[in-house]
């Protein structure tokens, strides 16, 4: 056994995680050269280790828990781990020139994946399991909360910032008759989202969110903000400032975290999210103040660890069918990687699931919190 083999294994036995073990959050190295490359890069050697073949796991989500848990991070001290963040402080990743980047690179990637994947609203944010007890229902109950938290009223105008496939654009037209504009930076869900809503007081528009005009009585953005980046988190709360009624409505829906390490993890920015950020809680207030007020800040992020798992077992159980579609063993193992990962960063409470209601001068008679 060299130095570097030794060396991670002292570190993942601080997680509880072993070497060549029986339990399933064990990994088992099938290539030396594993243990120089993640102690050499960090996290993101670690997925693309992975990604190559070098180990196995059979509960990818469990030894992410545990290492977070652990806060095994820490550990392993090396630049490249903090390059994305620091890289992402000095240049604006998501500007309007770099806005349709995650389109092409993420959704456009093909829907007949995330039809798979994903349940019939193809809803791809986290469901919301308080009474649910599958996807379905989940996604359901995710988005009759917005809608409650918002009060829709029939006639209303709505306007979804980050509107994916339509999935929250039809349920609320069709449940609670609002109109609704939707904005997306992917052509893919341009495409399908429009067939879905089709014979609905739905408009969806392939645009960047700062290029919206109009005014709504409600906008929500869900699942968007974790792409719209720091530099621009003004901006985003200004431009949906100017577009809201002055008695409107407002609601977040984010990942977020508590932890400033994990802000850009450098390999989910680099194979499925470039350009991502999880916001701070600071980062969010400093970005409202003088803007909004805040009426409600829901936290639900255990929630997504659900929501994960179920979409993992979709993908487990339409694999041929991915492989008949072109997306091949590398691919899978990207995929289910990043999964599982953020399903023991849930379940580890590193990354967190924020609803927040805003209003722009405060409701006179307070805002009444819906669970």
């Amino acid at each position: 056994m060299d130095k570097a083999e030794s060396t991670v294994r002292d570190i993942l036995a601080m997680a509880d995680v072993g070497v060549d073990g029986k339990r399933p959050w064990d990994l088992r190295v099938i290539h030396r050269e594993f243990y120089r490359r993640l102690l050499g890069q960090g996290s993101i050697a670690l997925g693309e280790t992975y990604m190559d073949g070098l180990w196995e796991c059979d509960q990818i989500d469990v030894f992410i828990y545990k290492v977070l848990r652990a806060e095994l991070e820490h550990k392993i001290s090396v630049l490249s781990l903090l390059w994305p963040v620091l890289w992402s402080k000095m240049v604006n990743l998501q500007s309007r020139s770099r806005a349709f980047n995650i389109g092409k690179h993420h959704y456009d990637i093909g829907n007949e994946l995330f039809k798979l994947m994903l349940d019939e609203s193809m809803a791809y944010t986290c469901g919301y399991w308080r009474d649910a007890d599958n996807l379905a229902a989940a996604q359901q109950a995710k988005m009759d909360l917005v809608c409650r938290k918002m009060g829709l009223e029939a006639g209303m105008r709505v306007l979804d910032i980050g509107c994916g496939w339509g999935s929250f654009a039809r349920y609320a037209a069709q449940n609670y008759g609002v109109k609704v504009v939707g904005v997306t930076v992917s052509q893919e869900q341009i495409e399908l989202g429009r067939e879905l809503c089709s014979g609905l007081d739905v408009d969806l528009r392939y645009q960047d969110y700062r290029d919206v005009e109009g005014r709504f009585d409600r906008v929500v953005s869900i699942g968007m903000f974790e792409a719209v980046g720091e530099k621009n988190y003004r901006t985003f709360m200004q431009t949906v400032e100017r577009c809201l009624e002055d008695d409107g409505l407002f609601l977040l829906h984010t990942i977020g975290t508590n932890t400033p390490d994990l802000q850009a993890d450098p390999w989910t920015v680099k194979y499925i999210f470039p350009g991502g950020m999880l916001p701070l809680p600071k980062q969010i207030d400093a970005a409202t103040q003088g803007i909004f007020i805040m009426e409600d800040w829901h936290n639900f992020g255990t929630d997504y660890d659900p929501t994960l798992m179920a979409w993992v077992a979709n993908i487990d159980a339409a694999r041929e069918r991915l492989e008949a579609l072109g997306y091949d063993q590398r691919f899978y193992r990207m995929w289910t990687y990043w999964l599982l990962s953020a399903a023991g960063s849930a379940r580890a409470r590193r990354n967190q699931l924020w609803q927040m209601v805003y209003s722009k001068k405060g409701l006179d008679n307070g805002y009444s919190s819906v669970r």
